[in-house]
């Protein structure tokens, strides 16, 4: 069986995936035409991706087998393509779970503290305590979770630790799931954005969240709260969001955001460069070793269970 990783991988997960007797091949750079190329011809069964975007036209006519997103979520593969080839697609969830939610952490502990301006004012020798010196704090303020999948449950561990109520809004948690888990349930986002000093985005993306967080949302924000997106920018209308931030309501963490750079190096010139209430980091929320192994981890596990058995753990759709 040929297995092609196009994106970059663990040594461990390569390793892992060797062990298994099947025909490896690496090409991390790949995507695009060279992608559909590689598929087509390559005789490739089982393909392997973290953020690269597997079309429609890399599918088709194809000999693949399997598509593994090295990853949570999948929406950067045609997962209606796969099940009309009778493709199986599946995913590794919850592997970097713990990995995003330390990182809305940090964005929620800059945002309330001010902590890159507080740097970028000492790099460049000012000093002014006086003007930094004022935060709301954390402790015992509501946290809004949009959400409740594992990275949401890891939001709610962190909170407790930070002394902070969990509000919560779910379409299919129940008043008993919530009270399991320590939360309590908003009747709708709008709800949860009044009673919440900060909001953080753990949703997955699909027609039901596209767009889920606008203008109502946004104004029903408590004035001087915190918004944080680790999540998918096609949650939020963006537009909404930075009206809010020019407005100087709301303050906002995201590490995901309208028209972010597809390559891993590049420009950024979109809208939120100059938003000063705005910290943005790199789309880093999986970026950790800790979580990287986990999923090498678990995609081995996903090949060898396919060999095996013919049907992968974790798949999101039931090809036939």
């Amino acid at each position: 069986m040929k297995v092609l990783v196009a994106d970059k991988f663990e040594q461990s997960g390569l390793d892992g995936i060797q062990e298994l007797g099947v025909q490896l091949d690496y090409q991390p750079d790949l995507k695009d035409d060279a992608l559909r190329e590689a598929v087509q011809n390559g005789g490739t069964e089982i393909l392997i991706v973290r953020s690269t975007k597997v079309p429609a036209d890399v599918i088709d006519g194809s000999s693949l087998k399997l598509i593994i997103r090295a990853g949570a979520g999948y929406n950067t593969i045609d997962v209606d393509a796969a099940t009309a080839n009778g493709v199986f697609v599946a995913n590794c969830p919850g592997k970097n779970a713990a990995a995003v939610a330390e990182l809305a952490f940090g964005l929620m502990i800059a945002a309330d503290r001010r902590i890159p301006d507080n740097v970028t004012e000492f790099r460049a020798g000012r000093w002014s305590k006086k003007g930094f010196g004022k935060a709301k704090g954390l402790s015992g303020r509501t946290l809004g979770l949009i959400g409740m999948g594992m990275i949401g449950k890891e939001m709610v561990k962190r909170a407790k630790a930070f002394d902070m109520p969990v509000l919560c809004y779910s379409r299919w948690m129940t008043a008993a799931d919530a009270a399991e888990a320590g939360v309590e349930l908003a009747a709708s986002p709008e709800d949860l954005a009044a009673k919440s000093y900060v909001v953080s985005v753990h949703t997955s993306l699909n027609p039901a969240t596209k767009g889920l967080l606008g203008g109502s949302f946004f104004e029903a924000m408590q004035p001087g709260s915190i918004f944080i997106n680790t999540s998918r920018a096609e949650v939020v209308d963006q537009a909404a969001l930075e009206k809010v931030l020019s407005e100087g309501k709301v303050r906002a963490g995201l590490d995901v955001f309208d028209d972010e750079p597809a390559s891993p190096e590049g420009e950024y010139s979109g809208s939120l460069k100059n938003q000063s209430a705005a910290y943005c980091t790199h789309h880093i929320g999986a970026s950790t070793d800790q979580a990287q192994e986990a999923v090498a981890d678990e995609t081995v596990r996903i090949v060898d269970e396919f060999i095996k058995t013919g049907t992968p753990p974790n798949a999101v759709n039931s090809p036939s």
